[in-house]
């Protein structure tokens, strides 16, 4: 496997790879990862990581081989290209020294996708590209500076990746028809849903947030995940200010890391009904969730078929109603809706954020009633052993075709 994020990470793409990899190793694959250095989202490398070059590890049964590359504190076009160079450029110069029978990349990573076809071709293998994000859509929709001319790009590259993989998996329905603009036969797309990575809540909720600081009487709407760019969170920050200009008793969480955080935590200064929490640990992480009100995922406007925000698998086991604040014709309100574990409303609208927090809060059955569909969708549908099975058959559909 080639996946630029890969354990200790704890969020984003890095536990999909990891538990793929290790479920591959479990059912008596020599399973080997090339992985850069674990750096996500806080975007800065991780202690006992720092200064290596090249390092060699066993983890669950799979052995990691990670290279050193550039970890950028800022999103920029140029900076993002810097830091795939760096990736790629390890990658090539020094490859695990294994000779495998598939090989299976983790996108966005151009970088990852490049060597991945790389180690394939060389090995006379099958390549099986997993998308997780499209990187090209992804500079042209999210905002990052220098996106437009990026994304031509990176779009060409993308789609050189994808035309020369065996098997082509998307985490989305609403990648396919771009992914099949880009000449990828309709037949070699298939639909690969990610899964829920943790475990549901069982500690005492009232306990949870009565150590957080969180009041009984007051609704705390929680964002957890990256602050980045295509989050658009501004939309929170101004929700805030709006909320704390009224009675009713409303508080905006932020927990997470990202490269977005410290401009932020700029915007919300002085706002009482705004917090900040550093990101949680595995087994914090979905009672935290659990003891908020309301769960929300924000992306601007312009995000539309790039990403599918990883954290709504987790969203969804908590039992707690989701607002979204996206695009309506975009792939997170698709699922958000499919779901029927929350609502949808227009992006980068503060007042009719604010507004929907208000009617949940109104209408504490209700509330109740569409967090309840959450962990249901995911027994019927985001199963991890459902989702792994699906990884396992594209590797065997892929090697059946050599």
């Amino acid at each position: 496997m080639v996946s630029t994020n890969y354990a200790p990470e704890h969020t984003g793409i890095g536990p999909y790879s990891t538990q793929i990899a290790e479920h591959l190793a479990a059912s008596g694959a020599d399973t080997h990862v090339l992985a850069g250095m674990p750096h996500y989202p806080a975007w800065r490398v991780a202690e006992g990581y720092r200064g290596r070059w090249r390092m060699r590890e066993r983890r669950g049964g799979v052995t990691v081989h990670r290279r050193r590359h550039t970890v950028p504190p800022r999103q920029t076009a140029l900076r993002r290209a810097v830091f795939e160079a760096g990736i790629l450029a390890h990658g090539l110069v020094a490859p695990p020294r294994v000779r495998p029978d598939v090989v299976l990349s983790q996108m966005p990573s151009l970088a990852g996708g490049v060597l991945g076809g790389r180690l394939a071709r060389r090995a006379g293998v099958p390549h099986v590209v997993v998308v997780q994000d499209l990187m090209g859509a992804a500079a042209a929709q999210s905002g990052i500076q220098g996106g437009g001319r990026a994304a031509a790009v990176a779009g060409a590259l993308e789609a050189r990746i994808l035309r020369g993989a065996d098997v082509v998996g998307v985490v989305h329905e609403s990648f396919v028809d771009r992914v099949t603009a880009m000449g990828v036969p309709r037949a070699r797309v298939h639909v690969v849903p990610n899964w829920t990575h943790v475990k549901g809540p069982s500690g005492d909720r009232a306990e949870t947030r009565a150590r957080l600081g969180w009041q009984p009487d007051e609704t705390v709407v929680l964002h957890a995940g990256n602050m980045g760019l295509k989050q658009g969170l501004e939309v929170l920050v101004e929700a805030a200010r709006l909320a704390g200009q009224e009675a009713a008793p409303v508080r905006f969480v932020l927990m997470g890391d990202g490269n977005q955080r410290a401009h932020l935590q700029q915007l919300a200064a002085g706002s009482s009904a705004l917090a900040f929490l550093p990101p949680a640990g595995v087994e914090e992480f979905p009672e935290v969730l659990a003891a908020a009100d309301v769960l929300a995922v924000t992306q601007k406007a312009s995000v539309l078929d790039m990403s599918l925000p990883s954290k709504l698998t987790s969203y969804f086991m908590t039992g707690r109603p989701v607002i979204a604040s996206v695009a309506a014709e975009g792939g997170t309100a698709q699922e958000v809706l499919r779901s029927g574990a929350g609502t949808v409303i227009a992006p980068e609208d503060p007042k009719a954020l604010l507004a929907e927090v208000h009617a949940l809060a109104a209408d504490p059955e209700g509330a109740s009633r569409l967090g309840a569909r959450g962990p249901q969708y995911v027994e019927q549908r985001l199963s991890s052993r459902a989702g792994l099975e699906r990884i396992t058959a594209l590797l065997r559909l892929a090697m059946a075709g050599r």
